[in-house]
């Protein structure tokens, strides 16, 4: 859930910036693109927009809450960016995070439209993850959803080279990213009422804890 704006948090950015070139150039983030088809500068392309676009949501709708309002602020745009405060006023606005759920959906169907990877392994493979992030997701107030973070791409890893060894890498991400997304957000909108929060974002963990590395250790496990 998104926190208000602070110096640090700027300073936090410019750091994962740094890091991401880091790991970029030793090759470590590009192994892993490399093995769903991607270029170096397609992973690093994929990798920043999914940082930037972390810092957007994307507003969808609003939920009544049962929690009574709150004057504590929080802000509409997650983590480092912050943005205007906004308070709780008894309602939540249920939006789509650009860098946690978009772009990672978006990535995940060209990869089901671009490798042999089959609807109903897909399918199949996306519901236990599914399934699995649901059971072992909480909703803790003030804050969002939390999971374990190793969790979903060990069992994204293990689908990916159970069910469709040939193409691991691939289902692994398709199935770890949209089984987080749905077992871990969309199924638990419904606690969204319980918690207390203005502003809910499905993928709003962001870049590089929930839903996008979910992703990105599946595959490396899986390759």
């Amino acid at each position: 859930m998104p926190l208000p704006p602070s110096p640090i948090r700027l300073l936090m950015l410019l750091l994962l910036i740094a890091l991401l070139l880091a790991l970029v150039q030793f090759g470590i983030v590009t192994i892993a693109f490399e093995k769903l088809g991607l270029s170096s500068n397609s992973a690093a392309l994929l990798l920043f927009a999914s940082l930037i676009g972390s810092g957007i949501n994307l507003p969808m709708f609003r939920l009544q809450s049962n929690v009574p309002p709150s004057d504590i602020p929080m802000s509409l745009v997650p983590r480092i960016f912050g943005g205007q405060p906004i308070r709780f006023s008894g309602k939540t606005l249920i939006a789509v995070n650009v860098g946690g759920g978009l772009i990672p959906c978006m990535f995940c169907l060209y990869l089901f439209t671009h490798t042999p990877i089959t609807f109903g392994t897909t399918f199949l493979a996306t519901a236990i993850i599914s399934a699995l992030s649901f059971f072992v997701s909480r909703p803790i107030a003030k804050i969002g959803i939390g999971m374990p973070i190793l969790l979903a791409p060990v069992f994204a890893a293990l689908c990916g080279i159970l069910l469709d060894h040939d193409n691991s890498a691939p289902l692994a991400y398709v199935c770890g990213t949209l089984g987080v997304l749905i077992g871990a957000d969309i199924l638990r909108l419904r606690d969204i009422r319980d918690m207390g929060v203005p502003v809910a974002a499905i993928g709003g963990a962001g870049t590089f804890d929930g839903v996008f590395i979910t992703g990105l250790v599946a595959v490396l496990l899986a390759g």
